[in-house]
C-alpha cells in the first residue's frame, strides 16, 4: 500500500466546519480538512476515501485517497496528494501528515462503496444495538437507497446507512483474486499508452 509522509507545522488556530460526512471523518477537524482539501483532490482525479486526525500534543493527519477513474492509488499519486494537501490545508495546524491508499481490505465510507463491492465480505459496526448485537459479518448481497443487504451465517439482515460507526472489507482469496486481476489490467493498459 503506497504511503507518505510529510513532516510540516503551521502556525494557525484549526478553523471548525458541521457538514455530514458518514463515515469518512470523525469530528469536525477531520470536517474541515475534507472541505479544504476535497476540492484539490478532485481536480486532481482523486477520491478522498477517510480522514483521521491522530494524536493530541503531535498531530499526524491521515489521509486515505484514491483515482476516481479505476481506484488505484500508487506512490506518483501519493506525492501529488500530498504536495497539494501541504498547500491546501495551510489554515490547519498539524506536526505530520500521511498520505496513502485505502488498500485491499478498505474501509468502506460511502454508500457507493457498498454497492461497489457487492458479493464481498465485509465487516460492519452499528452505533446502536439492533436485535442484540452491534457488529455483522457477512457477503454485500445488495443495496437499495441506503439500506444495505448483508448475508450473514444467521442470515440476511439489513442495514440503513446512517446506522454504521465502522465499516470495512474483509480480506478474502475472492477480493486479492479481483485485486489481482485489476492490477493486471491496468498494467496492460499502461503498456498501450504511448509514452
Amino acid at each position: 500500500m503506497p504511503s507518505m509522509r510529510v513532516q510540516r507545522r503551521a502556525e494557525s488556530p484549526p478553523l471548525f466546519c458541521y457538514l455530514e460526512y458518514a463515515l469518512r471523518t470523525t469530528n469536525p477537524l477531520e470536517e474541515r480538512v475534507v472541505t479544504l482539501l476535497e476540492p484539490d483532490a478532485e481536480a486532481l482525479g482523486y477520491r478522498l476515501v477517510r480522514v483521521r486526525v491522530l494524536g493530541n500534543r503531535r498531530k499526524t493527519l491521515q489521509i486515505m485517497a484514491e483515482r476516481k477513474s479505476d481506484g488505484d492509488f500508487n506512490s506518483g499519486d501519493c506525492t501529488k496528494l500530498a504536495r497539494r494537501a501541504n498547500e491546501a490545508l495551510e489554515p490547519i495546524e498539524y506536526d505530520s501528515l500521511e498520505v496513502s491508499s485505502p488498500g485491499i481490505d478498505r474501509p468502506l465510507m460511502r454508500i457507493e462503496d457498498f454497492a461497489r463491492f457487492i458479493g464481498h465480505t465485509a465487516k460492519l459496526e452499528t452505533t446502536a444495538m439492533l436485535d442484540g448485537q452491534k457488529r455483522f459479518k457477512g457477503d454485500i448481497a445488495s443495496v437499495d437507497g441506503e439500506a444495505i443487504l448483508l448475508r450473514t451465517e444467521q442470515g440476511e439482515v439489513t442495514l440503513k446507512f446512517s446506522a454504521l460507526h465502522d465499516a470495512r472489507l474483509v480480506l478474502t482469496d475472492k477480493l486479492i483474486e479481483e485485486d489481482l486481476r485489476r492490477a493486471k489490467a491496468a498494467e496492460k493498459d499502461d503498456e498501450r499508452e504511448p509514452q
